[in-house]
């Protein structure tokens, strides 16, 4: 939790980001990632200061283990100084103990950001996903906490100006703003209406671009006049040597199978790799998230 200190910016985590979108798809399939198509409700986690502070915790709590769908799981909140914003002891269940930061006692509408980084500890244990390591673990807390539609709360706590900054969560606010982004093209939210904080709604805004940069690029058809040149270049290339491999650095790569040179690119939605055979127009079908591709290969 960064509180008074620098906040990171841009992409530094995008290639674990994209990982965990994939691997999302690869633990739940695509039908269960489709039952979160309803983000959390600002009504369902609002939390004023007049609330009781315990009461009011566990009830958010409550509609966030109803929203991930762990029913026969019960969160005991407890409030304690300590350095990071929230921790969850993740035993066997069914109880559940998450310590929050002291300064939620006072900064009560960010405890549904801190309670849903949390709770999705506890899902993710219950599926048996992680990443290793403490930081990548935690960037597959951060998207799928976002991904799933409880993330825009995590966004929406961070707030940043000449005198203070707030951030909660490993994700920079513009890779937040990228899986929220993702996750609006992919089910059709539209996150920005609920943003409080006007440096969350800018953060979704370059996330929103970046993320639309993912469905321009080549082979699809609706990659920009310069990435279709250079592609066009690298598969002549790619041909006449009768080789694979690209010397851009470009996200496709060129293969050979016997005489067929093949192209392999991301899913411009879950980044799962794809591959089709070099032949002009295709149309190709990500068999993980379903996602059709018009592409141009």
């Amino acid at each position: 939790m960064a509180n008074g200190g620098p906040v990171e910016h841009g992409f530094p985590h995008l290639e674990t980001v994209r990982a965990a979108v994939t691997a999302l798809y690869k633990r739940l399939s695509y039908d269960t990632v489709h039952t979160f198509e309803t983000s959390v409700a600002p009504v369902d986690v609002a939390f004023c200061d007049q609330d009781d502070l315990y009461l009011g915790a566990q009830r958010v709590a409550r509609e966030l283990v109803r929203h991930y769908r762990l029913p026969d799981a019960r969160m005991i909140i407890s409030f304690r100084e300590m350095t990071h914003a929230a921790s969850v002891e993740l035993a066997a269940g069914p109880e559940y103990f998450i310590e929050l930061n002291d300064r939620f006692r006072t900064h009560r509408r960010d405890i549904g950001a801190a309670l849903a980084h949390e709770v999705m500890h506890v899902y993710l244990h219950r599926l048996g996903l992680s990443f290793a390591g403490t930081r990548d673990n935690e960037i597959l807390t951060d998207t799928a906490t976002t991904y799933l539609g409880a993330g825009w709360l995590l966004l929406d706590a961070y707030r940043e100006d000449a005198a203070s900054s707030q951030k909660l969560g490993y994700l920079t606010p513009e890779e937040f703003g990228y899986v929220l982004a993702k996750r609006s093209l992919a089910f059709g939210d539209a996150p920005e209406t609920w943003f409080t904080s006007a440096q969350a709604y800018t953060a979704y805004t370059k996330g929103l671009a970046r993320a639309r940069a993912d469905e321009q690029q080549p082979p699809l058809t609706a990659a920009g006049w310069a990435g279709r040149r250079r592609y066009a270049k690298e598969r002549r290339e790619a041909q006449q040597r009768g080789l694979g491999g690209t010397a851009s650095g470009a996200a496709y790569v060129f293969s050979t199978e016997g005489s067929v040179l093949r192209v392999t690119f991301p899913c411009p939605t879950c980044h799962q790799r794809i591959r089709v055979p070099v032949r002009g127009r295709v149309r190709a079908r990500c068999a993980l998230c379903h996602t059709v591709m018009d592409c141009d290969t």
